[in-house]
């Protein structure tokens, strides 16, 4: 296991799904998290009592609007004052079903704002930090549709597509910074599947409709269009790849994108 004792994480979207189970990977390792996600103070409270519960020797929560660049300078400026980030995980994000005929700009802008450029200013603003200090991680969390494409997806699969992109180049920007010893400074992407998370909910519940209500028959008939293991992946597997992408071995991976999708992008 990856030792993360003096290391700081923030990770986008962590109060629940994937986001959470990210953070609390991390926070097991020993790492300080920054909790950020569109949350009541409750919800809050309760993701950061639970990242400290698995080990975090501190926890915060961060608060800023993905499409507001203002805030996200705002916030970024915060964590750093708080001492990271070491490792920056870009994990929130939106996504509705709708065909190019249908889709608005409303949409559009929403969807591009939270998944691409979001994370395009968080990278710019925190890896300057970890070049200076020879150690950084940054795990983009992308999706199979930023390497293949589905009907009535257009916005969530451009904003997609554009985080794989965006990270080889900031990979290759800072291929070099640091060294073996320090761990380097790497931009990595996951691209999960059909992954158990609120974001999939309505597209199970879709599907479960054409089975009386029955949400396992909706699921496996959901994958089988597109999931060769017919097996949806949990969000801790997501945590647990991404902690070994911070361990210092991981030094000469960067600028990939590593599938958790039971085959669908093989095909």
């Amino acid at each position: 296991m990856s030792d993360l004792s003096g290391r700081t994480a923030f990770v986008t979207g962590s109060v629940q799904g994937i986001g959470l189970a990210v953070a609390k990977a991390l926070a097991v390792a020993g790492a300080r998290i920054a909790v950020h996600g569109l949350a009541s103070p409750g919800q809050a409270e309760e993701a950061v009592a639970t990242l400290k519960a698995a080990g975090a020797p501190d926890a915060r929560f961060f608060d800023a609007d993905m499409r507001d660049v203002a805030a996200i300078e705002i916030m970024m400026a915060a964590v750093a004052e708080w001492g990271g980030p070491d490792i920056l995980v870009n994990n929130a994000g939106i996504q509705k079903t709708v065909s190019l005929a249908e889709a608005d700009a409303d949409t559009w802008d929403a969807i591009i704002g939270v998944n691409l450029s979001g994370v395009f200013h968080t990278m710019r603003l925190a890896l300057p930090g970890m070049a200076e200090r020879g150690f950084g991680r940054v795990i983009n969390i992308a999706s199979v549709h930023g390497l293949v494409a589905s009907v009535n997806k257009a916005p969530y699969v451009a904003s997609k597509f554009g985080v794989v992109g965006m990270s080889k180049v900031a990979a290759l920007e800072y291929a070099a910074a640091g060294t073996k010893a320090t761990g380097g400074v790497t931009v990595n992407c996951i691209a999960p599947g059909w992954t158990e998370t609120a974001i999939i909910e309505p597209q199970v519940a879709a599907r479960a409709e054409h089975f009386g209500g029955d949400r396992d028959k909706g699921i496996a008939d959901l994958l089988k269009e597109k999931q060769p293991s017919i097996r949806t992946s949990d969000p801790s597997e997501i945590g647990e790849l991404a902690l070994w992408l911070c361990n210092p071995v991981a030094h000469n991976v960067t600028g990939t994108t590593i599938p958790v999708d039971g085959d669908w992008t093989a095909q």
